[in-house]
């Protein structure tokens, strides 16, 4: 079979699209006809050997599935046939793959798997990150950094549909436009956003900072928070790891929660499952797509991420050729 492989870790550059073998499901995997896999930031991340994760070279990218169910283990629930959801960490670029059976939900009817493949990572993240871990309730006001993105509108949507208020930070006017057709009219650009917040919001404040860019950011985000807010760390697209001045927390009230979804899930294996039962009733929305690649251009589809050129999710579409 085709696939999409790093050969090494120069980069999304380094994709090369080669044959190989298809791969054989353990007793306890899913074999998977894809017909959608997600592009995220991970993916550029492990291009470049910089995720916590590095598999070893060559490996086929890609960590978000949509597909159709071939082979899986008697006793999960899934039958040949079957249209599913999985997140496999790596193996998804290509045209099958062997997901673990833990990591594999079945996709609601009403769902096409172009929008499936867009739900395993950055929406399940966000459901861990706003309910479990952020502790969100009705009426609360979530502040996102990186709106336009893929983990950004996924808590857009998810926010909305929980009944937050959302106060939404982008880093361009096109950008702001975009998030406003997902239905947030609030929007401030990056540059001075505390205050505009603190404007917004009568100089209350928010109760929940979600920041998947770090740098900085992070202080001025920490200052939007109400008493008893929480600042969620889902990770540093910006590159730089920032740090806290716990006196901020204890004078305050705030919190700081780490949201490592990926980890998480690795040390609880039930919490897929359980995470994907709570997110198909809230699938009022379909996700935001930037666009489809085909599999030829699985690199160019990775270097998007990296550009920070892509508004809502991109997508790479395994057996349709260029």
């Amino acid at each position: 079979m085709r696939a999409a492989r790093i050969i090494s870790t120069d980069g999304p550059r380094s994709v090369r699209i080669e044959e190989v073998a298809e791969p054989v499901a353990g007793p306890d995997e899913v074999l998977i006809d894809v017909e959608a896999a997600g592009a995220n930031f991970p993916d550029v991340l492990m291009s470049k050997n910089q995720y916590q994760y590095k598999p070893e070279l060559p490996f086929v990218l890609g960590g978000e599935v949509a597909g159709t169910v071939r082979e899986a283990p008697a006793g999960w629930g899934f039958s040949p046939g079957d249209r599913v959801v999985a997140a496999t960490t790596t193996g998804a670029f290509a045209a099958t793959v062997a997901a673990p059976v833990h990591r594999v939900g079945l996709l609601p009817a009403a769902v096409d798997f172009v929008a499936g493949a867009c739900l395993p990572l950055n929406y399940l993240t966000m459901s861990h990150a706003l309910v479990r871990r952020g502790g969100l309730r009705k009426g609360e006001t979530v502040l996102v950094h990186g709106a336009a993105g893929g983990i950004g509108t996924a808590t857009i949507q998810l926010a909305q549909v929980l009944g937050a208020r959302v106060i939404s930070v982008v880093s361009t006017p096109e950008k702001a436009e975009f998030v406003r057709s997902l239905g947030c009219e609030e929007v401030v650009l990056a540059d001075e956003f505390k205050d505009a917040v603190l404007a917004l919001t009568s100089g209350a404040g928010v109760d929940i900072v979600v920041d998947p860019v770090g740098g900085d950011r992070f202080t001025d985000s920490l200052r939007c928070l109400a008493p008893l807010g929480r600042l969620l760390v889902i990770g540093f697209t910006a590159g730089e790891i920032p740090s806290v001045k716990v006196n901020r927390l204890l004078l305050n009230n705030i919190d700081v929660r780490g949201v490592g979804w990926g980890a998480y899930n690795a040390k609880h294996p039930e919490a897929f499952v359980q995470e994907w039962a709570q997110l198909v009733p809230l699938l009022s929305f379909t996700p935001p797509l930037h666009r489809t690649y085909p599999l030829e251009q699985a690199g160019e589809a990775v270097a998007s991420l990296e550009e920070r050129s892509v508004l809502g999710k991109v997508v790479v579409l395994p057996r349709q050729l260029s």
